[in-house]
């Protein structure tokens, strides 16, 4: 039995009360209560194209959608269930006098994705959820009322009044569901309401085609057939609506519309336009000056069923263009038919014959249709003048019907690109998804509306053209015939071209210019409404065969098609999960796509796109089973890049358990690479711990080495170089970051070589390196770093502390944006927090400590998000107390103390400084200076002897004052440092002045 995935409209009606009444009637008599109560129920659901699919007990089931769906479906079944209501009050009135007794219902209607058979063999029709939704939803009901769910509500709102129920728990369902009952059914209303008062956008040609079709017919006394022909939604009542404003004053409108389903539809548009005139009345007197007058209104309201008299089909023709004439000779004459894509052939005969057939009369006869009516009749816009086909709005116009949509639905500025990208120029689609936007629902997914139109229009497509179009959906939005070819094997060539030929000229698919043998939907919306009616199991299938595709047809290229192929591996195994037990094929199809997307996720990695290194990382996690090893090296990689942009919880617990599973396992590397990455991290919030970090590294070097592990050497020099830049011994961090940077180069770990520069640049800048040589050394890295953003801006970071320290303030800021740009593109939070040190000193250099406080803040909120405050509070300690701002200096001096009790000297220096200058304490401040001396940082120790230079002078001490200013030059000039000497020296001078009075 062929089955298809479809989103349907589910109906149960069941008799309430039915117990009581088995009690009073004979079970002969009971019988055929039952039989003339389904007889009636089904009559009403058929009629609205329900398929009724069985008798349950009392109940009964009904399928909108099934065989055929239609755009609808759930209008229709709330219709028929309103409908339902009225034939059993009749149907009651015969029973009550037959077999003294009355029937009472209660209906359920769902709407939601099922799967659904041929019903061949006796199989049921329908399976999914939406079933048993609806079931609840009439179980819950009380007698007389229609219960619908919210998928239903959101595609019939606009046509229904609808009073809220609480939310139930429905039987055997989890969670509470949103209910509301039917009141009633606006009769002629949309499912869903249209912005038709939007101001008209971007259809200035059509519309002056529109006009001269107009124009022409009062010049030529004639009819002119005018078909206004696009996708539904496009603008053709948007359009019509314009021209009939502008014609209103000098022409007589008159309108119908052709409805999809029902008895006796045929001339239901001129039903319709014969009311306008006034019915029985307005069309006699139409007719009151013409000879044949009484003839054609007797005939024409046979037509329409006015009168009980029914013409032949020459004669109904030949009295309606009379009609139009006898109308038209006294002013213009519109007549607008809408939907006549869905009008049966003997009304479109009949505006065939009033177009060819009308003289001596100025008539318009505006047509509006889909796409679906040039099946049937070509011919309508061959003819020059005869027509025109809608195209889609621009992108500029798109947005300025945006900007009205947002008037009534706000909208940011991302949703509008979001939007805009999605709609593809469909006006309506436009204002659904901004609707559904509105309504708090999902960004990325087709409102229920539109998944309606477009799967409508799918259903109706031939089997071979549905299976070239689901083939082509999982493809892509763009695909090559060739890729339909491995896709559909069992396929032969012609068929396949004529599918595409045929889904091309119904508007579904188009030709991509300048590629032979491509092709693209027309629109995404409509790969996604064929790609959700795709069974499955199918959908298994097919991506696992395109995967195949594109590796053997780009055999050289893989690595840049590794996301696409672990894309389609990846959901041809998930489909497999979601159908039942994974067999051994379909974990070998898991394993497959969790290395081609770890692969991917490595190389993002390494060029720093974090971002992107988590998803695919992550996704290959998830595939792996935790007992096999590959699971353990992407547990590491994920946790490292989960770390880099703070989601720290997460990294940790990745951690944790890869270490666990690493002993487990027996797996020494993975191990190693584990407790060193720990370590390191426990630096970072706990900078006393970096003597364990330093006993770690150099266990896992001796381990390192003797796996031969490159990648493993270069972390764990790196982590070397930290514990001795913290300890402010730069020469010494330098030379192992070298070390490391030599195997980060022959592992070709591009992350870990930025790191590493990222060490040495450190070391340049605030170790003992003059600064001249050290812009020179920087500038020959950052020339060197073209293949790593990152490894760039951690140059450039550097480089903007060596040049504020030379003055070249302009510079220096320059640099400090660049960086800071690509860190924040990256999503490197700890990158972001560590150029707020550089850019928070270079600030207070140049003399703006206000500037300074804002770089320093930014910083320091990041890393208090991880409990690592400590590492810039000493800083910002400093730029308030340059600000005189004592107060506020002190609290950010005691959590500098409380946080830096070992490890990190710099701090430890720097928070005693502040202290000192806040207190007036020179005994802390010569301790600042003493632990300084210790280092190599001659920028740290030319601070801590200018400070100590500064709390001395605040005491009087001028000789002491201007001693640890001179010392202070010393160590800047030492250092190459122009600002830091110029700033020792002047306080040096005002000593002596001071001295010399």
């Amino acid at each position: 039995m062929a089955v298809s995935r479809r989103t349907v409209t589910v109906l149960f009606a069941d008799v309430a009360d039915s117990t009581p009444l088995g009690e009073r009637l004979d079970p002969e008599s009971l019988r055929r209560v039952m039989s003339r109560f389904f007889v009636a129920m089904s009559d009403v659901l058929e009629r609205h194209g329900g398929t009724v699919e069985k008798f349950i007990g009392d109940a009964v089931m009904a399928v909108f959608g099934i065989p055929e769906l239609h755009e609808d479906d759930a209008l229709r079944a709330v219709r028929a269930a309103a409908e339902l209501r009225e034939a059993l009050s009749q149907l009651n009135d015969e029973l009550e006098r037959e077999f003294a007794v009355r029937i009472g219902i209660r209906v359920g209607v769902n709407t939601g994705e099922v799967v659904a058979g041929d019903g061949t063999g006796g199989q049921m029709l329908v399976t999914g959820d939406a079933v048993n939704v609806a079931k609840r939803l009439e179980e819950a009901a009380r007698t007389g009322e229609i219960l619908i769910g919210e998928p239903t509500r959101r595609l019939v709102e606009n046509a229904v009044v609808l009073e809220p129920r609480a939310e139930l728990e429905l039987k055997g369902k989890a969670g509470k569901h949103a209910l509301w009952n039917v009141l009633a059914v606006i009769e002629g209303a949309s499912a869903y309401a249209r912005r038709l008062d939007a101001p008209l956008i971007g259809r200035e040609r059509e519309l002056q085609m529109l006009r001269d079709a107009f124009d022409d017919a009062v010049a030529s006394r004639t009819c002119r057939l005018f078909t206004v022909v696009g996708p539904a939604g496009i603008g053709k009542s948007r359009l019509s609506g314009e021209l009939s404003s502008s014609l209103r004053p000098q022409a007589q409108l008159l309108s119908g519309r052709c409805l999809p389903y029902g008895d006796g539809i045929t001339f239901w548009p001129l039903v319709q336009i014969v009311g306008q005139l006034g019915s029985d009345g307005g069309v006699r007197s139409a007719m009151a000056d013409a000879e044949d007058g009484e003839l054609v209104a007797a005939r024409v309201l046979g037509a329409v069923g006015q009168t009980a008299a029914a013409a032949p089909g020459g004669e109904t023709f030949w009295a309606v263009r009379r009609l139009f004439e006898e109308v038209a000779r006294r002013s213009p004459l519109v007549v607008l038919v809408e939907d006549i894509h869905w009008a049966e052939p003997t009304l479109l005969d009949l505006l065939e014959y009033v177009a060819g057939w009308t003289h001596d009369a100025p008539v318009l006869l505006l047509c509006l249709a889909r796409p679906d009516l040039l099946e049937e009749r070509p011919g309508w816009l061959t003819q020059p003048g005869s027509g025109v086909l809608l195209d889609p709005l621009t992108e500029e116009q798109s947005y300025a019907l945006l900007d009205e949509i947002a008037q009534e639905w706000p909208l940011d500025a991302k949703a509008r690109q979001r939007i805009a990208e999605a709609a593809e120029g469909n006006p309506l689609y436009l204002e659904q998804m901004a609707a559904m936007l509105a309504e708090g629902g999902p960004a990325d997914a087709i409102p229920p509306s539109i998944h309606a139109l477009i799967a409508a229009r799918l259903d109706r497509l031939p089997a071979e053209e549905r299976r070239v179009l689901e083939c082509a959906a999982v493809a892509g939005k763009e695909f090559t015939r060739s890729a339909l070819r491995r896709l559909s094997p069992e396929a032969d060539q012609s068929e396949i071209d004529a599918g595409l030929l045929s889904l091309s000229r119904k508007d579904l698919l188009a030709a991509r210019p300048g590629r032979e043998d491509a092709y693209r939907f027309r629109h995404a919306l409509i790969r996604e409404a064929a790609y959700a009616g795709t069974a499955k199991e199918l959908r298994a299938q097919l991506h696992e065969r395109f995967a195949d595709w594109a590796i053997n047809t780009n055999a050289g290229r893989a690595g840049e098609l590794d996301e696409i192929v672990g894309y389609h591996l990846e959901q041809a195994f998930r489909y497999r999960e979601q159908l039942g037990p994974v067999d051994a094929n379909a974990r070998g199809v898991a394993g497959r796509a969790a290395d081609i997307l770890g692969a991917a996720g490595r190389r993002a990695y390494a060029r720093d796109d974090m971002p992107a290194a988590i998803n695919l990382l992550d996704r290959a996690v998830s595939l792996v089973a935790e007992q096999e090893p590959a699971q353990l090296a992407l547990r590491r990689e994920l946790s490292n890049a989960l770390w880099s942009v703070g989601e720290l919880a997460r990294a940790e617990a990745l951690l944790d358990g890869l270490i666990e599973a690493a002993d487990v396992a027996g797996d020494r590397r993975e191990h190693w690479h584990g407790v060193l990455e720990r370590s390191g991290r426990l630096s970072v919030t706990h900078p006393e711990a970096e003597a364990d970090l330093l006993e770690t590294a150099e266990q896992a070097i001796e381990v390192f080495e003797e796996l031969g592990d490159d990648l493993g050497l270069a972390r764990a020099w790196r982590r070397i170089s930290v514990v001795r830049r913290l300890r402010c011994n730069f020469e010494s961090a330098a030379d192992a970051a070298r070390v490391g940077l030599i195997h980060a180069r022959r592992a070709d770990a591009a992350q870990e070589e930025a790191r590493l520069v990222d060490e040495i640049c450190s070391a340049l800048l605030f170790g003992p390196a003059r600064v001249d040589d050290a812009i020179e050394r920087c500038e020959e890295l950052l020339a060197g770093s073209g293949r790593s953003r990152v490894t760039s801006a951690n140059v450039s970071s550097s480089l903007a502390g060596l040049r504020s320290m030379r003055g070249d303030f302009d510079e220096a800021r320059a640099c400090v944006a660049a960086s800071r740009a690509v860190y924040a593109d990256l999503g490197l939070k700890f990158a972001i927090a560590g150029l707020a040190q550089i850019s928070g000193w270079a600030e207070l250099l140049a003399g703006d400590p206000e500037a300074a406080e804002r770089e320093l803040l930014a910083g320091y909120e990041i890393l208090a998000d991880v409990g690592a405050r400590g590492l810039l509070a000493a800083d910002l300690a400093r730029a308030l107390v340059a600000q005189g701002r004592n107060d506020d200096a002190a609290e950010y001096v005691t959590v500098a103390e409380e946080a830096s009790r070992g490890g990190d000297l710099t701090s430890q220096v720097r928070w005693r400084s502040a202290q000192a200058r806040i207190s007036g304490d020179a005994e802390l401040a010569e301790e600042a200076l003493r632990l300084a001396l210790q280092t190599d940082a001659l920028p740290l120790i030319g601070d801590a002897q200018l400070d100590l230079a500064l709390v001395l002078d605040s005491l009087g001490r001028e000789d002491a004052a201007h001693e640890a200013a001179r010392r202070a030059a010393l160590a800047y000039s030492a250092k190459g440092h122009p600002v830091g000497r110029e700033a020792a020296e002047s306080l040096s001078g005002v000593s002596s002045a001071r001295r010399a009075t």
